[in-house]
């Protein structure tokens, strides 16, 4: 094993995989003289070249589209964000081109391609800097949503996506890029649309995804010095979505609470709250509960921005609704 930093998983994975297919490239803003916007393709332009490397105009919506037309001649593109804000200046590429490719050439062309970087907010960023865009990518068929909350599960994940010969939609965290963790040193993939427990409970599911899940182990913290167990499910990948994973776990807790960092309409936590009140109905001794931002833009005002996003006492409450617990 080795300790790596969540910035260095992604640049080992692209890495790999770029030594292993020469097919793979990576392009995008100062991903190559500049190292990367958050030094996740540190050293990659010296090993690889500027042929494979490429730094691009500010011009998301001419660099997808080049990126997706070369995934439909034979190249596996990795195209970074700097920010999935900016990727609505290309999303018509990514969801009118590269999602529906495959079926709109009845087969002959497939886009085996990974659009990268982070999502939701990251500090004093402002309202258009701190979107999530997870439920909007994971609405369209054609496209795969992965959001992984460690070094771990990002390099595992991105190998696979890499791999896949479908359109991955990658999305990370400004907030998560220096999160260390032990990973192992040789070879490993985690494949899409599986779950992980990452903490075995018995009276309350907590199911989340991203940087966002930090707080519910903050949460299982707190609450086990009460005596509440709660079993977080991390989602890893959105879509496809591991439901059979979440409806077990509420069938042995019978309560579920949801964590997402997205506005409240029509987000991942209302699918999954919508399948599980359809197949595990009876299974549920209390209303689920779902914690989200506020609906309204991010806040700039960090005093704003501290009750506009979920924190572990949310979840807390929350836990303690579901058990009918008072306060």
């Amino acid at each position: 094993m080795k300790t790596v930093q969540f910035r260095e998983a992604i640049c080992e994975a692209m890495s790999e995989e770029m030594r292993r297919d020469e097919s793979i490239y990576l392009m995008g803003e100062e991903v190559a003289e500049y190292n990367g916007a958050y030094k996740a393709s540190k050293g990659m332009l010296d090993e690889f070249g500027e042929k494979r490397v490429i730094d691009t105009p500010i011009a998301e919506l001419g660099f997808a589209g080049i990126a997706i037309g070369s995934a439909m001649n034979g190249n596996r593109p990795i195209v970074e964000y700097m920010t999935f804000n900016f990727s609505l200046v290309g999303i018509d590429q990514i969801i009118n081109n590269a999602a529906k490719i495959r079926q709109m050439s009845g087969g002959q062309f497939n886009c085996p391609i990974v659009f990268r970087g982070p999502t939701a907010s990251a500090g004093q960023l402002g309202a258009t800097h701190s979107q999530a865009f997870e439920n909007w990518f994971a609405n369209t068929p054609g496209l795969k949503v992965i959001v992984p909350s460690n070094p771990y599960d990002a390099k595992g994940l991105l190998k696979a996506a890499i791999r896949d010969d479908d359109p991955v939609i990658f999305m990370e965290s400004e907030q998560m890029y220096g999160d260390k963790m032990e990973i192992p040193e040789g070879e490993y993939i985690i494949p899409i649309g599986v779950a992980d427990i990452k903490r075995e409970g018995t009276d309350v599911t907590v199911v989340s995804f991203g940087k966002i899940i930090k707080e519910a182990y903050k949460a299982a913290e707190e609450l086990e010095k009460e005596g509440i167990s709660i079993e977080i499910i991390d989602l890893r990948t959105v879509r496809p979505m591991d439901h059979d994973a979440i409806l077990k776990s509420v069938k042995k807790t019978n309560r579920l609470v949801i964590l997402e960092e997205a506005w409240p309409f029509g987000n991942v936590s209302t699918e999954i709250t919508y399948r599980i009140q359809e197949e595990a109905f009876d299974y549920l001794d209390a209303p689920i509960k779902r914690i989200n931002t506020a609906d309204t833009p991010a806040p700039y005002s960090p005093v704003l921005f501290e009750k506009w996003i979920p924190n572990a006492s949310d979840v807390v409450k929350a836990v303690k609704e579901v058990m009918y617990i008072k306060s």
